[in-house]
């Protein structure tokens, strides 16, 4: 349960979800890259990015002197698997019946 905290906890904060939005659109991203069109300091960023790795959602690797940033969409499946998906699950299949039988009327 503490690891869906975390997730939680770090997808609560709009800028850390711009920050995944960019990694999502461009992996691989260092942290100059990541700050460069932000109106945040390289110390905010920084921050944030030590918050979505320790929620798991970003993980890093050195290449020579470049530390580079990567998505892990892992958690956020984990998340939508086990708090959204069970809960829309009928209402989209009712959606489905209500398609199906519109359909059928109109026949």
């Amino acid at each position: 349960m503490q690891d869906e905290d975390a997730v939680f906890h770090a997808l609560a904060d709009a800028s850390r979800r711009e920050l995944l939005d960019r990694l999502y659109a461009r992996n691989g991203q260092t942290l100059r890259e990541l700050t460069a069109g932000l109106e945040m300091s390289r110390q905010a960023v920084s921050k944030h990015l030590g918050v979505l790795e320790a929620a798991d959602l970003v993980v890093t690797r050195r290449s020579g002197r470049e530390k580079l940033h990567y998505l892990n969409p892992v958690p956020i499946r984990l998340i939508h698997d086990r708090w959204i998906d069970k809960y829309t699950e009928h209402r989209v299949a009712a959606l489905v019946d209500l398609k199906a039988e519109l359909e059928e009327n109109q026949r």
